[in-house]
């Protein structure tokens, strides 16, 4: 095969050949279902290590472009009628005829999906046909619990979960039950659909400055708030993670004014090295911090779905004040996230986003 390798220059030679096999899988020389050259073959023809081809092998796979069929190498799995890896952004003919085009933010190709939807649909039945429970279905709601335990140190009881479609619903819910007459402090920047969803329900938002740690001591010190919402992983538009010291004072603050925490996880999965910090919530489950998270850029962004946790202590206010709301996301939704959830790969395409997140920087000059 004509792949040329240029071993002088900094990007690595895995990456070299990843790229054009990537390429001509998505130019159509490759077509779907075709046979890719054997390891063997393609390290003498490119003058590398077995080794390095399985390396760039490995991360076609990991992103869907192909599979590995045992005893018998390598075939081609990307079809642009099928998937949509790697963020692609999808052809005017298959946009549903509108006149802007759809990105699609994760890599879960659409064989994948609808077959596990078709597989939901002939487990559950008529199941999914049945009103859900106000705070979500059982097994979503137990699955993510499981899923909090192993990947962010929560751990909390199944009916401290509550389903919701996204964060943005998440956050009326909360002010709703916390009161339309506080003042909520709010990260400056922040995403102005969090000041726009407090602001339609009656509250009154106090902006504080930020600096490279997170918001300002100064600001939270004078702020008469007694509601803090924040992005403490990765605050948009500004993209700064909270210091370990600025979180704490996060939870003396909420402490000694006996006030209230709503930690918006946001993108806390891609972390690319490393642990991600430690949750407001799990430094302070009992007391007052409600964590919210979605699964809108894990999955795809019209998977509108999230959860809140409320800490125990806040139950019986929930339930006394909004718990008569009905579940707001479809049965067969939840359903298919449980499943997705427990058979590993939600997590599995997880660490291929993250591995592609880290391919792009590698790559990039």
């Amino acid at each position: 095969m004509n792949i040329q390798i240029d071993f002088n220059c900094n990007k690595p030679v895995y990456i070299q050949i990843y790229q054009a096999l990537r390429n001509k899988i998505v130019s159509g020389a490759f077509p779907y279902g075709s046979k890719l050259p054997s390891k063997r073959s393609l390290s003498a023809d490119c003058g590398v290590s077995i080794v390095t081809v399985e390396h760039a092998y490995s991360m076609l796979c990991d992103e869907d472009y192909c599979e590995t069929r045992e005893r018998s190498g390598y075939y081609v799995v990307y079809s642009p009628e099928r998937s949509f890896p790697s963020g692609e952004v999808i052809s005017e003919k298959t946009s549903l005829q509108t006149s802007e085009n759809i990105s699609v933010s994760s890599d879960i190709p659409f064989s994948s999906f609808a077959g596990r939807m078709r597989r939901v649909l002939s487990d559950y039945g008529e199941r999914i046909l049945m009103k859900s429970h106000p705070n979500g279905c059982p097994e979503l709601r137990d699955a993510i619990r499981r899923y909090l335990m192993r990947s962010r140190n929560i751990e909390v009881k199944p009916y401290q979960i509550i389903i919701g479609s996204g964060a943005e619903y998440l956050y009326g819910l909360c002010i709703q039950m916390l009161g339309r007459e506080r003042i909520i402090a709010l990260e400056n920047p922040s995403y102005e659909k969090i000041r726009e969803v407090y602001t339609a329900n009656g509250a009154v938002c106090d902006m504080l400055e930020m600096d490279s740690e997170g918001i300002r001591t100064d600001e939270l010190e004078k702020t008469s708030a007694s509601v803090l919402h924040v992005t403490p992983f990765h605050s948009f538009p500004s993209n700064i993670t909270a210091s370990a010291e600025r979180r704490a004072e996060y939870i003396r603050w909420a402490e000694n004014r006996n006030a209230f925490i709503i930690e918006d996880d946001y993108d806390s999965e891609f972390i690319m090295t490393g642990v991600a910090p430690e949750t407001l919530f799990s430094m302070c489950p009992d007391r007052s911090v409600i964590y919210i998270n979605t699964f809108s850029k894990t999955i795809a962004p019209s998977m509108r779905a999230g959860y809140m946790i409320l800490p125990e202590r806040l139950l019986q206010l929930y339930n006394e004040k909004i718990g008569f709301y009905s579940c707001t996301v479809p049965m067969l939704e939840q359903y298919f996230l449980a499943d997705w959830i427990d058979s590993g790969d939600f997590e599995r395409n997880i660490n291929r986003m993250r591995r592609k997140n880290n391919m792009k920087k590698i790559m990039s000059p």
